[in-house]
């Protein structure tokens, strides 16, 4: 038996017209009969097409508003018949249904839809009901029949139908009976997340996730690692949705990476200030703020320049000609910003191997979520960690109170350290970070390294002491002991934020005190892992 099958009978029904003239001519032009519905239909006879409506086929007309128009025998039988069964070929006969070889749908835009913050009843309108069982079918008889879900596949169908004299191969069949059960699977997905989200069930019996393939990647965290990248159609302002503009390809690591700077540079308002965050393994080696970017840079690639190198930076303006040629110093893996001037993007073209990456904006660190991380047999979803602490939400614990230039670095360093992987500590001076001590089994080693990075630099850049003299500190979660309080302490911090909570609260507090230091508490924590 051979594997070539004839596409001899098409039906068409598709919302995105794109392309949809140029296919049915093609087929019409290798004598492919054409069925199809409603609008798709009118589109075609309108492009000047012979085409049969479904209604026709069925013997029903469309009714209902269009919710029934293809479930039926005559469409269903055509598409699941089995062409080398005698019994399937004698009920087709009995009951005059005649084989329908290819089928191009692509679905309402229920994604679309939820995405412009539809109502609830429009949503529900927007849920396909006869396209994804016309996939299904189609998909299940791929030993006989074609099925397209994406416009890109478009060419590919015809490349393949001029191949092969009007046939097609098994093998294609396949390939692209995979990407519509992908493609109904990632739909029923967007279904049930929406509607999760819209009766606040926090936690559905089931949940699924869904992407559609951004890229395949050169590798994963690892040689030997396969990799891809998805991206979920939500438009967030990120690396899953940047121009990148030069450099080569993206890694897993520089993906991974250029989102945690994004998201973390995204904490500072640019109508505020100009900030910079740089990153490395996923961890801050330097996040400032500055009159101008170049101020920001600066003062963030000082924290540790040692890190600094091969990191991806992050900015919360529009790159400046001025930021790009301070940049290009060092070895940099990619710059991302909401934005770049064109003398920014001649600089950058000097560095073949910088990627520049813009977006449409920064990322609403407001903005409510989830996320998932897969574990053995299964995978964790939470809220995303949306959590924001203002300046009415300190409670001053000590007998010394933070004065208010302390307050700013305090919130400073809080964010930041939302940012940082546990166990975090954060020092920072005048709106900079100044050490970063992150992914510490013990607190009171963060402490210790991000004080000891701080001392090296201020060997690098000559200074008589180091910066975290007078400096604020935060720490991701509470001090259980004093131990931690009192390694910050030593290494110059004044002033101390943290969440509190702990058991020995009382003993810090005292331990604070003794040390002249003012401490404010959250009552939230930033536990990243």
């Amino acid at each position: 038996m051979t594997d070539l099958y004839p596409v001899r009978r098409a039906l068409l029904s598709v919302s995105d017209k794109t392309g949809l003239i140029d296919l049915g001519r093609a087929l019409a032009a290798r004598g492919v009969e054409l069925i199809s519905t409603g609008g798709t239909a009118r589109t075609l006879r309108d492009a000047g097409l012979e085409v049969r409506d479904v209604s026709e086929i069925t013997g029903f007309p469309e009714m209902m508003d269009g919710r029934v128009k293809t479930l039926h025998p005559m469409v269903h039988g055509g598409l699941l018949a089995l062409r080398d069964d005698a019994g399937h070929v004698a009920a087709m006969e009995t009951h005059l249904i005649a084989p329908i070889d290819l089928l191009v749908v692509n679905l309402y835009p229920f994604e679309e839809t939820v995405a412009k913050g539809a109502d609830y009843a429009t949503c529900i309108e927007n849920i396909d009901i006869g396209g994804p069982a016309m996939i299904r079918a189609a998909s299940k008889n791929h030993l006989f029949v074609n099925v397209v879900v994406d416009v890109q596949d478009y060419d590919a169908l015809l490349a393949e139908l001029e191949a092969n004299d009007g046939h097609t191969t098994y093998a294609f069949r396949q390939n692209l009976a995979l990407t519509a059960y992908s493609r109904t699977a990632a739909y029923d997905a967007a279904v049930s997340a929406w509607m999760a989200k819209a009766l606040k069930e926090e936690a559905p019996r089931r949940r699924a996730f869904a992407g559609t393939l951004a890229q395949t990647l050169r590798y994963g965290e690892n040689p030997h690692q396969n990799a891809a990248f998805y991206v979920d159609g939500s438009n967030r302002p990120g690396v899953a949705t940047a121009v990148q503009h030069q450099g080569k390809e993206l890694s897993y690591n520089n993906i991974n990476d250029t989102d945690a700077a994004f998201e973390l540079v995204a904490e500072f308002s640019p109508e505020e200030s100009a900030a910079c965050a740089i990153i490395k393994h996923a961890n801050p080696c330097g996040v400032a703020k500055g009159a101008t970017l170049l101020e920001a840079y600066k003062a963030a690639f000082d924290c540790d320049r040692t890190s600094a190198f091969g990191g991806i930076v992050a900015l919360n303006k529009p790159l400046d000609a001025e930021t790009a040629e301070e940049i290009t110093g060092i070895f940099t893996e990619v710059v991302i910003a909401p934005g770049a001037s064109e003398e920014a993007k001649e600089i950058f073209a000097k560095k073949k191997n910088l990627r520049l990456l813009t977006t449409e904006g920064l990322p609403d660190v407001m903005a409510a979520g989830l996320t998932f991380r897969q574990v053995a047999g299964g995978f964790l979803v939470q809220d995303k960690d949306n959590g924001f602490i203002g300046m009415d939400d300190l409670k001053v614990v000590t007998k010394k109170a933070p004065t208010a230039e302390q307050m700013r670095d305090l919130l400073f360093a809080w964010k930041v350290a939302k940012h940082v992987k546990s166990n975090a500590i954060v020092y920072v001076k005048d709106q900079a970070t100044v050490g970063v001590g992150a992914g510490q089994m013990s607190r009171v080693d963060s402490a210790l390294i991000a004080a000891k990075k701080a001392e090296r630099m201020a060997e690098a850049l000559g200074l008589a002491e180091p910066l975290t003299i007078g400096s604020a500190v935060a720490s991701d979660a509470f001090f259980p002991f004093p131990d931690g309080l009192l390694e910050a302490a030593a290494a110059g911090a004044t002033c101390v934020i943290q969440p509190g909570g702990s058991m020995r609260d009382n003993e810090v507090i005292a331990a604070a005190d003794e040390a002249g230091l003012a401490m404010v508490f959250t009552g939230m924590r930033h536990f990243r892992h």
